[in-house]
């Protein structure tokens, strides 16, 4: 199993208040994380595209970033977590250019996750006149297929769609190494990870909680792998899944981090803008906010596949995720402290990672390199 972290500079209204440069703080932080997990020997970073929500994510323009971590680490593969190829959003043909220019600029290191955002709020923003979210998967299931052909054809054959089009166009840069990046889709439900794997991308699993919900997911795309008819040049045969970490040389000073107060208001906002997701009868409804975490809560969290505690404790938790089918398994960057996520890193690196994940050679490298020496 490989390891990841993700960032979506978080600006909670509660560091605001104390801090009005919170936001470039956040950014700058999520800047140092990831250099840190570079270090660190972690294997994947995504970067979230994100619009228009405020206090959950203020990280919109991820080419930008991305195109400064290219520079700025050396082996951590970096991913758009996502994305969004909706030409309301970003013109296909810019994706393609991007997603060529970033494997340049990066040696091969970059990673194309894409969705179709996070709920009303972004998604409306954009196309205000629709009254059903779900017509947004027609929309990304006309476009997904025409990036490989944009990278791989000398001059694009052109489109003409119900909901973009292009003429025929030399597409530039080309990918640096062939054929193209591995392609990834971020999915929600059991139904679209059987048709991310028929289509041969690997799932950003970003909004599996548990150990628990996980099964049902990972059988379905693993049960349609075999069967994949992939839309690019190989089939990207990864489930990434993410759950929060909290690693210190002692339990009780990870316990006390996951127990800090406002701990649970990333949660809230994630059911304020992600309307598209079930919502538990448990989870109230914004401005309503979860409660803080309690040591009750936090015991029950651990036992779903929360990462906390110490090192022992730590690598425990991640073998349990592999034994249940992970390929990568990501954690996210907000609640914790900067430097509380720093010594998580540092210590996952040091005493988790070296003992699950062997091989030196990233897992979607492995693919692309196998359908390169077969073109």
């Amino acid at each position: 199993m490989e390891f990841g972290i993700f960032i979506q500079t978080y600006v909670p209204q509660f560091r605001r208040d104390v801090d009005p440069d919170a936001e470039h703080h956040a950014l700058m932080d999520d800047l140092a994380v990831v250099q840190a997990a570079d270090e660190a020997g972690f294997k994947y970073v995504w970067v979230t595209e994100h619009h228009f929500l405020d206090e959950y994510s203020h990280l919109s323009a991820n080419d930008v970033v991305l195109g400064y971590l290219a520079h700025s680490t050396s082996r951590i593969h970096l991913g758009s977590g996502i994305f969004n190829p909706l030409p309301q959003v970003n013109h296909p043909a810019k994706v393609a250019e991007r997603v060529a220019m970033l494997d340049h600029l990066s040696d091969g290191r970059f990673e194309f996750g894409t969705g179709r955002g996070a709920g009303s709020h972004e998604i409306l923003g954009f196309l205000p006149g629709m009254t059903d979210l779900t017509g947004t998967r027609e929309i990304w299931e006309e476009t997904i297929g025409e990036f490989p052909k944009m990278w791989l054809q000398d001059e694009y054959e052109g489109f003409d769609g119900k909901y973009w089009s292009l003429p025929p166009r030399k597409i530039l840069p080309k990918p640096l190494h062939k054929p193209h990046p591995a392609m990834w889709y971020a999915a929600g439900n059991t139904s679209s990870y059987a048709m991310a794997a028929h289509k041969g991308l690997g799932v950003l699993g970003f909004s599996v909680g548990s150990l628990d919900e996980m099964g049902p997911v990972v059988e379905a795309y693993k049960a349609e792998i075999p069967n994949a008819e992939p839309i690019g040049a190989f089939v990207n045969d990864n489930v990434m899944i993410t759950t929060a970490a909290y690693v210190a040389e002692e339990r009780q000073a990870a316990y006390d981090a996951a127990l800090a107060p406002h701990n649970t208001y990333l949660s809230s906002n994630v059911y304020r803008y992600h309307d598209t997701f079930p919502h538990p009868e448990r989870i109230p409804v914004w401005p309503e906010l979860i409660p803080d975490m309690t040591a009750e809560v936090l015991e029950m969290g651990v036992a779903a596949g929360m990462v906390c505690g110490d090192p022992d404790d730590a690598l425990a938790a991640c073998r349990r995720w592999e034994a249940a089918g992970a390929d990568q398994l990501v954690f996210g960057v907000g609640t914790a402290t900067t430097p509380q996520m720093l010594e998580t890193i540092r210590l996952l690196g040091e005493h988790v990672i070296p003992k699950l994940d062997t091989d030196p050679v990233h897992r979607t490298t492995r693919f692309r390199q196998a359908a390169a020496a077969q073109a």
